[in-house]
């Protein structure tokens, strides 16, 4: 495996005073020559304008965040990633690499810039819409879900020369993790099980450590792996929108319940304990029931006056 190294090349202001200096010589003694009609010195002027011709390929400018992976007849001399105006060997091979931050939405694809057989560019490179993906979740059910990836090149040796395209291997292999974590957990849970939509923070962290995992070899490193876009398939969305109405019903009655049962309770133990009244078995259940009528219902009870004795 190929690892970055880094590369020292010398100022460009030097290269171009060097530049400056043949010129100016080649250039006297080839007047020089023409004015004396001297091959003597119009010969040496003449093959002065070759190292200067030469000479001129060595030049690069490094913009902030910008890198340049230097190669000599195929083989890898190091990176440059200081930015500022050099001079190094007209005969390296120097290939661009951006150190920027990048995002992208998984479910978009990149459409390349396509050029003329002139060279000129007739559509500027573009993505396309993203479009969420369909995975089945740890419990079967089909699943809509996209995630947002923040990455940058930290290795540029890795980048240019261990994966074929970086930036479609960052795609490719991002949209794998994200239906491998997707399958890993459901989409949601009453428990202390993990979900997709109950758990976000600790979804996310798995995403981004998955995706990393999967992109070391190509020199990446993923800042931050979001999910974007959660929701049941179009098939069984309503289906599972019941589900949860349901869910929420029954777990609202459940806590009205406990209520009521801590209220009749605690009504018993104050009757009891103040000698309000004094009630068997028979009345102490029949006087539960009302209470939890009253308590338990959805809407508004009717009294009933007991207009006889305690027991009639």
């Amino acid at each position: 495996m190929t690892h970055e190294k880094s590369y020292a090349p010398m100022s460009g202001w030097v290269g171009l005073l060097l530049l400056f200096v043949l010129i100016g010589v080649g250039g006297g003694l080839f007047i020089l020559g023409v004015a004396k009609e001297d091959p003597v010195l119009i010969v040496p002027g003449l093959l002065a304008a070759v190292p200067a011709f030469i000479i001129m390929f060595g030049f690069m400018a490094i913009a902030p965040n910008d890198s340049r992976v230097l190669l000599l007849f195929g083989e890898y001399k190091g990176t440059v990633k200081t930015s500022g105006f050099y001079w190094v060997n007209p005969f390296f091979s120097k290939k661009h690499l951006s150190l920027r931050v990048r995002n992208f939405e998984t479910g978009s694809t990149s459409i390349p810039e396509k050029k003329n057989q002139a060279g000129q560019v007739m559509e500027a490179s573009s993505r396309s819409a993203s479009k969420p993906s369909k995975v089945n979740d740890s419990e079967g059910n089909p699943v809509d879900i996209s995630a947002v990836v923040v990455w940058k090149v930290t290795d540029t040796a890795e980048a240019m020369f261990e994966v074929d395209d970086y930036e479609h291997f960052v795609e490719v292999q991002s949209e794998a993790a994200l239906r491998v974590l997707a399958s890993r957990h459901p989409y949601d849970s009453d428990d202390e099980t993990v979900s997709l939509r109950g758990n976000p923070v600790e979804v996310c962290d798995q995403l981004r450590s998955d995706i990393q995992e999967r992109l070391d070899k190509a020199g990446v490193q993923v800042i931050e792996a979001r999910i974007s876009h959660l929701a049941y398939a179009q098939e069984i969305a309503a289906v599972m929108l019941q589900r949860q109405q349901a869910q929420a019903v029954v777990s609202a009655r459940t806590k009205i319940v406990e209520g009521a049962v801590g209220m009749v309770e605690m009504a018993l133990n104050q009757l009891k304990r103040d000698g309000i009244v004094d009630l068997d078995e028979e009345r102490k259940a029949a006087m539960v029931s009302n209470l939890l009528v009253v308590l338990c219902s959805n809407g508004g009870t009717q009294p009933v006056v007991n207009a006889g004795s305690l027991y009639n």
